[in-house]
This record gives structure tokens, C-alpha cells and sequence, in this order.
């Protein structure tokens, strides 16, 4: 049985709308809306160095409701401050299905003396 060349325009347009509504699109941070983490004096006097990986639950209105240290710099207190400091930042909502969702945003900060 042969399909109509319609139906099976109709049925690939719709697959590609559903899987690009379907996917989700993570939350990103409004860097402006907040201050960097300062060095803790700690940090400072011993001169830890280090790549901290923090994750954030961003509710659909953009504030973080949860958050914790995906991979450690090193230093506690360098992990500690980072994360305080982009706690307190806001978000552009993340997307599920095209619509804001509470979703985990993922920041890299580096700590290096100059």
C-alpha cells in the first residue's frame, strides 16, 4: 500500500517538532546578577589553586533551591566560597519541553593567583 507523499510530510514535520520540544535546555547563569566569589584569606595565605564544578536547582522563576559540589577544586574553603557566592546569583530559567522546568545548571569557576 502506498502512502500519500502529504502523510509522510505531515508525520516528519511532526517528529522533528516533538524531539525539538522534547529536549531539555539547561539553565544559565546571569553573571551580572551577582558578585564573584572573593578568595577566602585561607586560600590566600596558603595559595590554593584550583577548578571547582558546582550544580545548581534552578526553579522555573530562576533562583537556585539547591546546590552542591559536582568536582572539588581541592580546597574546601575555595569550594565553599564558590558556592555561596553563585547561590545568591540568578538564572535564566532552564526548558523542558519548551516550558520553564526546575533544572540543574552546571558552573566552572577557576581559582588562580596571579
Amino acid at each position: 500500500m502506498k502512502t500519500p507523499l502529504s502523510i509522510l510530510s505531515f508525520t516528519c514535520l511532526f517528529c522533528l517538532c516533538a524531539s525539538v520540544f522534547s529536549a531539555e535546555v539547561a539553565p544559565v547563569l546571569d553573571g551580572k546578577s551577582c558578585e564573584p566569589p572573593k578568595y577566602p584569606k585561607a586560600a590566600l595565605m596558603n595559595e590554593e589553586q584550583g577548578t571547582v564544578a558546582l550544580l545548581f536547582l534552578v526553579s522555573p522563576d530562576g533562583k537556585v533551591t539547591d546546590s552542591k559540589v559536582d568536582k572539588s577544586s581541592g580546597s574546601k574553603s575555595l569550594d565553599k566560597a564558590a558556592l555561596q557566592a553563585f547561590s545568591l546569583c540568578k538564572f535564566k530559567p532552564g526548558t523542558k519541553d519548551g516550558k520553564p522546568d526546575q533544572l540543574w545548571a552546571k558552573v566552572e569557576f577557576v581559582w588562580k593567583l596571579e
